[in-house]
């Protein structure tokens, strides 16, 4: 029994060396890709970094909570393709944005608007998923001059009547103990082990991306993927869980704008969707009754409708724009 007992031991010393090191070796590519893929701008207000990719007209990405230029950048492709010029700032407290003294939408909004003068970009579309929709929102409201059509998609904003939330189940408890403690090796290990917790976390319910094409199904996880390294997302997933949102002049924006969310979206953006599609002149609202935060299934008729958008705008890249 003693020899058995021995065996097992080294057995699972052993596997637990293998998994350790398997995690270090991910986390580190990782760490390398998102410390090379962006620069990093000092502006009046403090460094900011961005992403600066494509050519064509100039669009700014705005990721949601857990993202970063990365995320920026992702959501564009998914949205856009080619023929713009991405310009994709990692937010207060993501990756290499400090969190400064005042970490108010209206602060990053202004840092957004510093960010394109420092480019030489007088004017861009705005996209703003998620909890990016905020700082969004502000940007063409404070600087409208700067905003050529605001695209909103799931939007983290105000609602009077239904606010946004995360789904009080048990996984998800379990997983925002993990993001407060700004567990690398939690997060991932969650998602080898059970990615669906992580799914759910994420506002997608997880049999509706068992569901979906194995296309649908490698983005959805792609996107659980690029919240790692957890760690150096935390601060600002820190300033996103705890939003102090309030009513807005929406009626003021002249932007083109279209917003677009899912009736089954587990962090019922929906209302909020519904509540500044009814204030904005001639908003343009597109829902889904199925996709989730994620809008899983629903990739090739978002785009097209925002093509179509950008199209009614006079927002046509050309066909043959060249991408870098």
């Amino acid at each position: 029994m003693r020899r058995i007992g021995g065996f097992l031991l080294a057995m699972f010393i052993a596997t637990a060396g293998v998994v350790f090191l398997l995690y270090k070796n991910e986390l580190g590519r990782m760490r390398d890709a998102v410390s090379r893929g962006g620069v990093v701008a000092n502006l009046d207000m403090g460094p900011v970094e961005y992403a600066d990719s494509g050519a064509g007209i100039p669009l700014l990405s705005i990721h949601g909570a857990g993202g970063g230029f990365d995320q920026g950048l992702a959501n564009a492709a998914d949205l856009v393709g080619k023929g713009f010029r991405v310009i994709a700032p990692s937010r207060f407290g993501y990756l290499r944005t400090p969190v400064p003294q005042d970490t108010s939408p209206a602060a990053q909004a202004d840092a957004h608007a510093a960010l394109l003068s420092k480019l030489d970009v007088p004017k861009a579309v705005v996209v703003g998923v998620s909890a990016g929709a905020r700082s969004a929102v502000e940007l063409t409201l404070r600087h409208p001059d700067k905003v050529t059509a605001l695209i909103l998609i799931v939007p983290g904003l105000y609602s009077p009547t239904s606010p946004v939330s995360i789904e009080a189940s048990r996984g998800n408890k379990f997983v925002f103990r993990v993001v407060n403690a700004g567990g690398d090796f939690a997060w991932w290990a969650t998602e080898k082990i059970a990615p669906s917790v992580l799914v759910r976390f994420l506002g997608v319910r997880p049999a509706l991306v068992a569901a979906a094409p194995r296309a649908e199904r490698n983005r959805v996880m792609s996107i659980v993927k690029s919240v790692e390294p957890l760690s150096l997302r935390f601060p600002g997933i820190n300033i996103d869980s705890a939003p102090a949102l309030h009513v807005l002049p929406l009626e003021v924006i002249t932007a083109p704008t279209i917003i677009i969310s899912a009736r089954d979206d587990l962090f019922n953006t929906l209302p909020a969707a519904e509540f500044a599609a009814a204030k904005i002149p001639r908003a343009k609202l597109v829902v889904y009754d199925t996709g989730g935060h994620l809008l899983v299934g629903q990739q090739q008729d978002v785009r097209m409708a925002v093509r179509t958008f950008l199209a009614g705008a006079g927002l046509t890249p050309s066909s043959d724009s060249p991408r870098q």
